[in-house]
C-alpha cells in the first residue's frame, strides 16, 4: 500500500461500509479467521497514522532533559503528556 491519500470511496463502497457498520459483532462470521496468539511481530501505525504537524517549540531545558532520560521516543512521551493534560482539562471545562 502506497503512502498518501487514497482515492475517494465510490457510492457503492460507502453503502457497503455503512451496511457493515450496522452489523453487531455476533452477526459477523469470523469462523474462517484463525486466532492470533503471537503478536510479537506486530507493527504499529502501518495502516493508520495520526496526522501530525511539524512545530518548533521552546521548552525549558530541564523538561527536555527529563523526557530524554527515558531514551529514544522522548518526543512521543512529550506528546502523550500534552494529550493527557488536554484530555483532563477537556473534562473539567475551560
Amino acid at each position: 500500500m502506497k503512502k498518501g491519500n487514497s482515492d475517494p470511496l465510490t457510492p457503492e463502497q460507502k453503502a457497503e461500509l455503512e451496511a457493515l457498520a450496522t452489523l453487531s459483532g455476533v452477526t459477523i462470521d469470523t469462523s474462517d479467521a484463525r486466532p492470533v496468539k503471537d503478536w510479537s511481530g506486530a507493527k504499529r501505525g502501518v495502516f493508520y497514522r495520526v496526522n501530525k504537524q511539524l512545530l518548533s517549540l521552546r521548552l525549558d531545558a530541564d523538561l527536555i532533559d527529563w523526557f530524554k532520560q527515558g531514551g529514544d521516543g522522548y518526543q512521543t512521551r512529550i506528546n502523550a503528556a500534552l494529550r493527557e493534560y488536554v484530555e483532563q482539562h477537556r473534562k473539567e471545562g475551560p
